[in-house]
């Protein structure tokens, strides 16, 4: 069972679509299911209308999903009820800290501005009043797991994340309970993402495990970058569906899809069927891939 999980901030670009392509070929291609989940717990970014064209944007490729879409906006009961089995356990904390704080106090961690938790709210009695996030402790150990596309991964998350947020200070659910929670009510076995999620995945293989939930398979994919070689974003103009819709029929965009993602020798339309029969994981890349010039 596969899914595919977008955020409706905005219109989906071509590494969106990239990744949706893949996660429905890796799943189709096992004869299995591929579910779609649109992920608009922040309510302060979602639209119901990105939703809508994401759905649309999709049916346009041809990527039928299998049952109803689920929306996570409306499965906060769901996500309170696990968040109070991580609070009875003790493994929780409220943490008064802003991002100014957290920004003051260490240099950004490795390239992508994600500072390590240094634990400054771990042991504050709580303060009545004040509002705070939710962080979860991790262990001081070294966790590990096999990436279908990366091999093998390892880390210690205190020492490369720190205690991390599970619920924001305005309330929202924060990513890394609600997608635990997601994947393993509804039955996924399988998640297909971008590589700038590999440590990510660790994450959430721990809020698993305290909840006692079996992970999924993880596999990544290397990323696409556009021309200032950074990871292709919904600002990158020219490069959402919008556009794409204009220059390209479905079976021209699947077709390059396909020839970036090393399916096809060059990039010609091409049917769903005829990538179902050709997919591959053996013939995905590791290396990031460059969409300057299509």
């Amino acid at each position: 069972m596969g899914r595919f999980a977008p955020s409706p901030t905005g219109r989906m670009h071509l590494g969106n679509v990239y990744s949706a392509l893949l996660s429905w070929l890796s799943v189709k291609s096992k004869g299995g299911e591929w579910l779609l989940r649109i992920e608009d717990i922040d309510p302060g970014r979602s639209r119901m209308e990105y939703a809508g064209l994401i759905m649309d944007d999709l049916e346009w490729l041809g990527l039928e999903w299998d049952g109803a879409p689920v929306f996570q906006s409306q499965r906060s009961d769901i996500y309170r009820h696990y968040f109070s089995m991580l609070e009875a356990q003790g493994l929780t904390y409220p943490c008064y800290c802003t991002r100014a704080d957290l920004l003051a106090s260490q240099a950004p961690h490795e390239s992508d501005g994600r500072v390590v938790y240094p634990g400054t709210c771990r042991h504050l009695p709580p303060q009545p009043g004040k509002a705070a996030a939710v962080r979860l402790i991790v262990p001081d150990e070294e966790v590990a797991y096999e990436d279908g596309h990366y091999g093998l991964q390892r880390t210690n998350l205190a020492l490369q994340v720190g205690d991390f947020i599970i619920r924001r200070k305005d309330g929202a659910w924060a990513y890394q309970l609600a997608v635990v929670v997601d994947d393993a009510l509804m039955g996924v076995t399988e998640v297909v993402r971008g590589r700038d999620l590999l440590l990510s995945a660790l994450q959430q293989m721990y809020v698993a495990r305290c909840l006692g939930f079996e992970s999924p398979m993880f596999i990544h994919l290397p990323l696409l970058l556009g021309a200032s070689g950074l990871r292709l974003c919904k600002r990158d103009q020219g490069m959402d569906m919008a556009a794409l819709r204009q220059c390209y029929s479905a079976p021209q965009l699947l077709g390059l899809l396909a020839f970036l993602a090393g399916i096809l020798p060059k990039p010609e339309p091409v049917a769903l069927s005829e990538l179902v029969r050709l997919f591959s994981w053996d013939k995905v890349p590791l290396s990031d891939i460059s969409v300057q010039g299509y």
